[in-house]
């Protein structure tokens, strides 16, 4: 058995709600925010680089970049479900904190992260689902 196999398998014997998307959707909404994600990221560590913002207002977004890439690692390489589950739980905080921080600078900015929050509350449900039932 290869490395995919071993936690597609591990993945596909979890017992997950009914409502669990299907991998390719995942897939698919990921696709869609990781490019609204690095632009937005981007521009705001730009910003604050070229001191037009506040370092303060990019620690939630360093965070929750770090929490984000890690989440993928945790869940499918350590197969740890609880730390999958404070992880994500991390990364809806650091959103959150992220979008209030920038919004008196660069709305727009919290404004493109709606999308994002939108799924990692869904995902977060998923993932507390998953660890309850697991």
């Amino acid at each position: 058995m290869n490395l995919q196999t071993d936690w597609r398998a591990w993945y596909d014997a979890l017992g997950k709600p009914a409502w669990t998307p299907e991998p390719s959707t995942i897939s698919l909404i990921w696709t869609i925010l990781y490019p609204i994600i690095v632009v937005t990221f981007l521009y705001v560590f730009y910003k604050i680089a070229r001191k037009q913002l506040p370092w303060r207002v990019g620690i939630p977004f360093a965070i929750n970049l770090v929490a984000n890439l890690a989440f993928t690692p945790i869940l499918f390489g350590l197969q740890n479900l609880q730390l999958a589950a404070v992880d994500i739980t991390i990364v809806w905080l650091s959103l959150l904190w992220a979008m209030v921080s920038i919004w008196p600078h660069q709305r727009w900015i919290a404004i493109a992260q709606v999308p994002y929050f939108v799924w990692v509350s869904i995902a977060s449900m998923l993932q507390f689902a998953i660890t309850a039932n697991n």
